[in-house]
């Protein structure tokens, strides 16, 4: 911890389990960071719990994270440090969704939710999104981090993605896909995996739809900004729910990226055609 103040760390992480002579080793802690004007977030984690709690409530329960959370908060304060956020983590997202509720309820510090060990990509995902989901949309939480055995960017990924479905970070590129049905003409999971390629780079706010028959197709994406609905090995494109025109099934993809550009430009948005990356805005709102 001193280490990562003195090299000019933004914030830094005690962990209530991993101190042992509390008060001492707090006091010193913050003085350091009241120093350097470092916030400290209390990291409390179901796998570190401090023994004492285990005695007390047999299991990392809701209600002993919170308890250790707020016992360290207390001794931070006691040195008259508050510039404090908190977490509780917790790989059970029930059990982790409790706990902030009830931290929610008792403090008026920052929290920063985090399901810890969530375990591989896909279920991982789900964890998180679950429980963030929940408490997000009940107004709980101010930071969030995925934790995934994979890679760091796709971590931030998902944490992009659960923000932007709950509609707290500005949305990018969305790709709205029907499961397929009896009425399908299409392979909708394979035309649906294309066009999300080859958008994948474009970082634009549009929601783009891929439906798999030209019945509901245009009813079903009208919230949509543009789609293809396909069958007979055609697609109609639309652009918020008009038809503009017919196209082969080959031609599907890049007819829907010449008119994303398109899109892009009456939005006063500058896309640069080979990284897909904002060059400029005009009075987009961006």
């Amino acid at each position: 911890v001193f280490a990562a103040i003195d090299a000019g760390c933004a914030a830094v992480r005690v962990n209530p389990g991993n101190i042992k002579a509390f008060d001492d080793k707090v006091g010193e802690i913050a003085k350091a960071a009241k120093a350097a004007g470092v916030p400290i977030r209390i990291g409390v984690n179901a796998g570190s719990l401090d023994k004492r709690l285990y005695e007390k409530y047999g299991k990392a329960t809701a209600e002993a994270l919170v308890e250790s959370a707020l016992w360290e908060c207390s001794l931070f304060e006691e040195h008259d440090f508050r510039d404090i956020k908190i977490s509780v983590k917790h790989n059970d997202p029930v059990v982790m969704i409790n706990a902030y509720r009830l931290l929610a309820e008792r403090c008026d510090y920052p929290l920063h939710l985090g399901v810890t060990e969530a375990g591989p990509a896909f279920q991982g995902t789900i964890k998180s999104a679950v429980a963030f989901g929940a408490l997000l949309s009940e107004g709980i939480g101010d930071t969030i981090r995925v934790s995934l055995s994979a890679p760091p960017v796709e971590e931030v990924k998902v944490g992009i993605q659960i923000l932007e479905s709950l509609n707290l970070r500005q949305r990018g590129l969305e790709i709205v896909s029907c499961p397929s049905c009896g009425r399908a003409q299409v392979d909708v999971y394979k035309l649906a995996d294309q066009v999300s390629a080859a958008l994948d780079g474009l970082k634009i706010p549009l929601r783009v739809a891929v439906m798999g028959c030209v019945v509901n197709g245009p009813g079903e994406a009208r919230e949509a900004d543009l789609g293809v609905a396909s069958g007979n090995g055609k697609g109609q494109i639309f652009v918020r729910g008009e038809v503009i025109k017919t196209v082969p099934e080959a031609q599907i993809v890049e007819t829907l990226i010449e008119e994303a550009f398109k899109l892009a430009g009456e939005m006063g948005i500058e896309i640069d055609a080979e990284t897909g990356e904002i060059v400029e805005t005009v009075n987009s709102g961006l």
